[in-house]
């Protein structure tokens, strides 16, 4: 009976010099037109020869001869890339997982070890999703994935994970796709970082402004409001709902200070902060209210500036005591000519 094979494998090969390279194997069987078999061809760069001897039912032996021949294709330098590459990935100085087309860890480096608490081996082979994302966060998780495994990379995508120890964690990833030489699909490389701390130090700046005793705004780079503390909304009526996203000057600003209030924004967006600027800003019942404004550029933590945010006084009263002071004066100077 003729058995029928074929071998897909890797192995060494030492050349005449003494250096060892690496080679992809394809061995199948040759046939003769009448289909016994009479060699292997095989994917190599060397020629053997084997003698296979088969015991038939007479007890007699059949000498078969197998020629053993082929093309070769050396992997060597392919083997060593991927050597350097599992190497950077493992002492990157950021977390960095992997998972297979069905979602199953398969890259796992060491700063993901310190950052999560699960070694190598604990994770290896374990559905990412359902073990390691708290609940209310897995079908988004499993979103990213589903689309980095169609093709569409995600970046910036927050999300959290749970350590060994049952810590919450905050991270922010970069999902992109992993393929093969063929470029066929093979999974998911996530690259992450671990925005705990800096989501917490966000989170305690918003309280800050928002429990200021002074009014403090701030605008994108399109001069739309995305920040309106509760100091703001006292002071000029419209809660955080009714300005956000709206434009500050075209909206909130007097038609003779437009033009002067913008440009003190666009300074700020180039850099350039501007001290106690006075400007008139509309109530949302239609009084009109004197700041005294300090413009400070806003930037995100690889200094590309994000906006503006002001820092207000109300100097309505100020100014009216300092007109009627002036008035006062000019009043008591007349007087004094009159009574010459």
């Amino acid at each position: 009976m003729l058995l029928c094979f074929s071998i897909h494998s890797e192995f060494p090969l030492m050349t005449k010099e003494g250096a060892r390279i690496e080679i992809l194997l394809n061995a199948t069987a040759r046939r003769n037109p009448e289909g016994k078999v009479i060699g292997v061809v095989g994917e190599c760069s060397v020629v053997t020869f084997l003698d296979l001897f088969f015991n038939s039912a007479r007890s007699q032996y059949l000498h078969v001869v197998l020629i053993f021949e082929g093309i070769g294709q050396d992997i060597t330098g392919r083997l060593a890339q991927e050597r350097e590459y599992s190497k950077l990935i493992d002492t990157a100085n950021a977390p960095i997982f992997g998972v297979d087309t069905a979602g199953k860890v398969t890259i796992w480096n060491k700063n993901a070890h310190k950052l999560v608490g699960y070694s190598s081996e604990e994770v290896m082979g374990q559905k990412l999703v359902e073990e390691f994302i708290t609940p209310e966060h897995r079908a988004r998780v499993q979103s990213v994935i589903d689309q980095a495994l169609a093709g569409e990379g995600t970046a910036n995508f927050e999300f959290p994970l749970m350590t060994k120890a049952g810590v919450r964690l905050e991270v922010l990833l970069n999902a992109t796709t992993r393929r093969d030489e063929q470029g066929s699909v093979i999974g998911v490389v996530g690259i992450g970082q671990d925005i705990t701390g800096r989501l917490a130090q966000e989170r305690e700046y918003t309280r800050l402004i928002d429990t200021a005793n002074a009014p403090i705004f701030g605008v994108d780079t399109q001069g739309r409001v995305n920040v309106w503390n509760k100091c703001a909304m006292k002071l000029i009526g419209y809660s955080t709902g009714e300005v956000m996203g709206r434009s500050l000057v075209q909206e909130f600003i007097t038609d003779d200070f437009k033009a002067a209030v913008q440009s003190v924004l666009d300074q700020a967006l180039g850099g350039e902060e501007t001290d106690n600027f006075e400007f008139p800003l509309i109530t949302k019942g239609g009084a009109r209210i004197e700041v005294l404004l300090n413009a400070t550029t806003r930037r995100d933590e690889q200094g590309n500036v994000i906006g503006v945010v002001g820092i207000g006084q109300d100097i309505t009263a100020r100014l009216a005591q300092e007109r009627e002071y002036t008035k006062l004066i000019d009043y008591g100077q007349c007087s004094n000519l009159w009574g010459r």
